[in-house]
């Protein structure tokens, strides 16, 4: 994948607007199919069930038992792959697609997944969500071994050390993968096999799918879903799947990890009709909202959304709190990026193009707020202002995650912790620069408690919670040779590059 990130109309980030970087953004969304004439359809519509994952360019790569063939561009799956003569021409039984925001690379065509190389056993397609903490040592140990890199995405360097390793394409791969650190979901597609990896602590999702005698592999069940599939199972950490013409194949390669899945999933990241590791996203999030409730009680008279991310987490507040739930707030679908010149006046007023206040709904009432997570504070201040200006007499603020005290360096753009409102201020100043009458977090082993029923092991944590607790579960390998500094890492990887 890649090192920032984008935005999705069911998380609650949007494209352009200037509330987009006041969200945790997605990774990117991958998916795969073998054993189908319809594969690249089939990838293009689990694609767009992804889009929520990356929502800045895309490609598909099939091949057609003769030759691989690939399309990819920027812009949204129904943008890229509109036009009748595209699909046309990914013809195939087999297929391997990539939705990309980026957290490594810029922003250009030749970042776009999946890459593709011609190796001594054939050809090879990639498609990878995640990141790699130790992408820069080992590119600059690639360079300077006389490897020549063509994008500056982290993804790449899994060609260059499939490349360099001996057998056939899945001893490769494993080698390959014993060299890296971090997190990472890989698809894979050569001329007869589909393969599917899954980083040892399974902190990126994977699943495994079933469409008549066709499988398949995509990061959500919704992308499932979508074509008419049956979840088989979620892939498993650490493990490595092969599909080809004989069936689905499984094999370990690589030691037994604690599993980290990353909590922020259930959170923020996945589509609420996803379910993921075995728990419905939807009842994740109301389950959060009723145990934010009952850590958090507010006297209140309507319980409103931050549309849409809040949606859940809202409905399971008032459930608890038995506080009417209402649409406090209407989210204009329709905007793209502004059209209008961004001065000062113009940008603080940026967010109602894509939020309004239902002023019959708050005015005179005491607002309860739900919202998944702060992160800059910018859009929450915005968004109580406007409360206000509808007419509330009180607002107050109820997230449905922990402080965001600490970056993720394992495939999610967030801001360096010198952005981070959390790592900078307590609770009270928070509360003070955003202008609520009361601001309060789910505690981290109340967000445990609705995601699997048990607080926090602080031992040995059941999933990966590094942006609240700072506790990261990957080898930090790039930052750690930046002393820590992250201007001195940006540095780094600009010179990898």
């Amino acid at each position: 994948m890649s090192w920032t990130l984008g935005a999705h109309p069911f998380s609650g980030a949007s494209n352009g607007i200037d509330d987009d970087d006041d969200k945790l953004h997605e990774e990117c969304g991958v998916f795969g199919i073998f054993g189908t004439p319809d594969a690249a359809a089939h990838t293009a519509l689990g694609l767009h069930a992804l889009q929520h994952r990356g929502q800045e360019a895309t490609g598909i790569v099939t091949f057609d038992g003769k030759e691989f063939r690939a399309h990819r561009g920027l812009g949204h799956v129904g943008e890229v792959f509109a036009e009748e003569r595209v699909m046309s021409n990914l013809t195939g039984m087999a297929a391997v697609g990539h939705n990309r925001y980026p957290t490594t690379g810029d922003p250009m065509v030749r970042n776009i997944q999946p890459l593709f190389a011609d190796f001594e056993f054939g050809g090879l397609a990639v498609a990878h969500n995640g990141n790699l903490t130790n992408a820069v040592r080992i590119r600059r140990e690639l360079v300077h071994n006389g490897a020549i890199f063509q994008s500056t995405t982290d993804t790449e360097i899994f060609i260059h050390l499939l490349a360099g390793a001996q057998g056939n394409v899945t001893d490769r791969l494993v080698a390959a993968l014993h060299r890296v650190e971090g997190a990472y979901s890989l698809v894979c597609l050569t001329r007869k096999k589909l393969i599917g990896v899954r980083d040892p602590q399974g902190v990126r999702p994977l699943v495994l799918g079933k469409l008549g005698d066709s499988h398949m592999l995509a990061s959500e069940t919704c992308a499932l879903d979508i074509i008419g599939a049956e979840k088989v199972r979620d892939v498993q950490p650490g493990e490595l799947i092969v599909i080809d013409e004989d069936g689905v194949h499984s094999q370990f390669p690589f030691p037994k990890h604690r599993t980290r899945f990353c909590i922020f999933e259930y959170v923020y990241f996945s589509r609420p009709d996803s379910v993921v590791e075995g728990l419905s996203v939807y009842k994740a999030r109301t389950r959060i909202g009723k145990e934010l409730a009952k850590e958090l009680p507010v006297d209140a008279d309507v319980v409103v959304p931050v549309p849409d991310s809040g949606v859940p987490s809202a409905v399971g507040f008032a459930e608890e709190a038995g506080i009417p739930f209402q649409f406090g707030i209407i989210r204009n679908h329709y905007v793209g990026r502004t059209f209008i010149e961004p001065s000062d006046e113009i940008r603080h007023l940026g967010v109602k193009l894509k939020h309004n206040a239902n002023r019959d709904v708050v005015f005179g009432k005491r607002v309860v707020l739900v919202d998944d997570s702060i992160v800059r504070g910018t859009t929450s201040r915005k968004i109580v202002e406007m409360i206000r200006g509808a007419g509330a007499v009180e607002v107050h603020m109820r997230i449905a995650s922990p402080p965001t005290t600490h970056s993720c360096f394992y495939g999610v753009d967030t801001p360096s912790e010198s952005e981070l409102l959390a790592a900078n201020n307590t609770v009270e100043e928070m509360r003070k620069k955003i202008g609520c009458d009361s601001l309060a977090f789910i505690s981290i082993d109340g967000l445990y408690r609705a995601t699997s029923e048990e607080d926090r092991d602080s031992d040995n944590p059941q999933y990966c919670d590094a942006c609240f607790t700072g506790d990261y579960p990957i080898a930090l390998t790039d930052h750690n040779d930046s002393g820590g500094d992250t201007v001195q890492l940006s540095l780094l990887r600009e010179q990898a590059n």
